[in-house]
């Protein structure tokens, strides 16, 4: 969006606009977190309502924590035909395409223990979809900062190791928190139960 916003100044003045690289950096920033995951929501809705809407009340009963792997688990498999074709990873890196399939699984687990958690204790899908479209509008920043060849499997971006391991941290701790599982409300989602009037989580929404 900024770069089109520059072009369309510099179409209008006949002037080019000169830009260093902390500038690209502020501008791809300031973008990713005003703007761009507003527009990347017209995208996201439709899989945050997909998983987390509909598929994650289905495994509730099993508890909030396995629901949300087991969601990102399917999550990441829906991916595997896109990945086998090149998507995010490439095709040059060794074990190509196996070892993305099974980075891209690791990735949306990640990711989906976050997201789940956001509808669980948001009360809602929607800040889910804003998560999910403010991570795709941050997925390549790590790349600006990169020289030479990249291995994707590693990283920057938001679907390497290196790139998701704020995540992956995050995941940990929010896993390890059987209280961060309880459902403010039996409305959340269509099927998610609400936490009893004690505050206490019972054993399968902390499962």
């Amino acid at each position: 969006m900024i770069k089109i916003m520059i072009k369309r100044h510099e179409m209008l003045t006949g002037h080019p606009v000169g830009y260093s690289p902390g500038m690209v950096v502020a501008l791809q920033v300031i973008q990713a977190l005003t703007f761009a995951p507003i527009i990347n929501s017209l995208f996201t809705f439709g899989e945050e309502f997909g998983w987390r809407a509909y598929l994650l009340p289905k495994f509730m009963p099993m508890g909030g924590r396995k629901a949300v792997l087991i969601v990102g688990v399917i999550w990441g498999v829906w991916h595997w035909p896109v990945i086998a074709m090149g998507h995010n990873y490439g095709l040059s890196y060794p074990g190509a395409p196996w070892l993305g399939m099974l980075l891209m699984v690791w990735c949306t687990m990640i990711y989906g223990v976050f997201l789940g958690w956001l509808v669980i204790r948001g009360g809602s899908v929607w800040p889910a979809v804003l998560g999910h479209a403010s991570i795709n509008a941050i997925a390549g920043l790590g790349l600006i900062f990169m020289q030479g060849r990249i291995n994707p499997l590693l990283g920057p971006s938001a679907a390497g190791l290196i790139g998701s391991a704020g995540f992956t941290i995050l995941a940990v701790i929010l896993l390890l928190i059987p209280a961060a599982w309880k459902p403010v409300s039996p409305d959340v989602v269509s099927g998610l139960p609400a936490a009893p009037a004690g505050g206490e989580s019972p054993a399968a929404l902390e499962g």
